[in-house]
């Protein structure tokens, strides 16, 4: 399943992150086009709905298989293309990961109204702060005897695809996240992560760990998804991003402040790479204290 939006126009560069920020917030959609999508030599053709948005299944022809790995995708309507990379997960996937973005990987601050409008209208990819530790913590998730599949479901806006991908780019995360971004409106403001995760884990097999923060209804959101696929959830991380108080919130959830509390808990249960978490996420050293001494 591919998806993808289509604008009137595209974005300018603008001078400032302020105003990149506001000319991707503005774009206009562009409902009715007629868009061609290709892969892997499987092409199909779909009508972009009242957001711009369209979403298309293709099929390998029959008796054979898409090419595992990752591969290019192009989607062109009449004067535009465009073409991003799609991972076709392997047969050895074991674990699919999906992580929240705003306080989860990178630092937005969404408890605190004022940094919160400042980090979304004056950040960009290459400013924003990255939460420490967390591209490490996804990394030796997928090394070691572990193969794994990254989906990114966040509230940040659908226009800011393009630096949330840059940011992960930028910060080192592994390639090949699938990122599902909010479409702003009354309609999205509540409840709009659980149909997506819902349909991930439908689509998808593997056991499944949910990684998130305190700051807003990750624990909640994830407890509902829990509890709607039993069995599937091997791990809930939770970061403390504040508010997090009521620890009735947090039930069999791993609250961490540091994300090798989150490795170490996750190479204890098989879900990560010892070697790397020692690599990657070395234990602070001990100050040096002082000896007696001979007069």
């Amino acid at each position: 399943m591919l998806q993808g939006r289509v604008l009137k126009e595209a974005p300018s560069d603008g001078s400032s992150a302020l105003s990149r920020n506001l000319r991707r917030l503005t774009a206009p959609n562009w409902e009715g086009a007629k868009v061609s999508v290709r892969f892997q030599g499987v092409t199909a053709i779909v009508t972009s709905g009242h957001d711009g948005g369209f979403e298309v299944t293709l099929m390998p022809p029959e008796g054979s298989r898409f090419k595992e790995g990752a591969s290019e995708a192009e989607a062109w309507v009449e004067g535009a293309i465009a073409s991003a990379r799609v991972e076709v997960l392997p047969a050895t996937t074991s674990l699919l990961v999906v992580s929240d973005f705003d306080d989860t990987v990178a630092v937005t601050q969404v408890t605190k109204p004022t940094k919160l409008v400042q980090t979304a209208l004056l950040k960009d990819s290459d400013t924003q702060e990255v939460v420490p530790g967390m591209a490490a913590l996804y990394g030796c998730m997928r090394g070691g005897g572990t193969s794994s599949a990254f989906a990114l479901v966040s509230g940040s806006p659908v226009q800011y695809l393009p630096r949330v991908r840059g940011f992960l780019e930028r910060h080192q995360f592994p390639a090949g996240f699938g990122v599902y971004l909010r479409d702003l409106g009354p309609s999205s403001l509540s409840n709009y992560k659980q149909p997506i995760i819902r349909r991930l884990l439908t689509q998808f097999s593997q056991p499944v760990v949910l990684v998130g923060d305190s700051g807003e209804k990750d624990p909640e959101v994830y407890a509902q998804i829990r509890e709607e696929f039993p069995g599937r959830v091997k791990a809930v991380y939770i970061r403390d991003a504040g508010r997090a108080k009521d620890t009735k919130r947090f039930q069999d959830m791993v609250l961490f402040k540091d994300a090798r509390e989150a490795a170490e808990h996750a190479v204890g249960l098989g879900l990560a790479d010892a070697a790397c978490v020692s690599s990657a996420l070395p234990k602070p050293a001990l100050p040096a204290t002082a000896g007696p001494t001979t007069p």
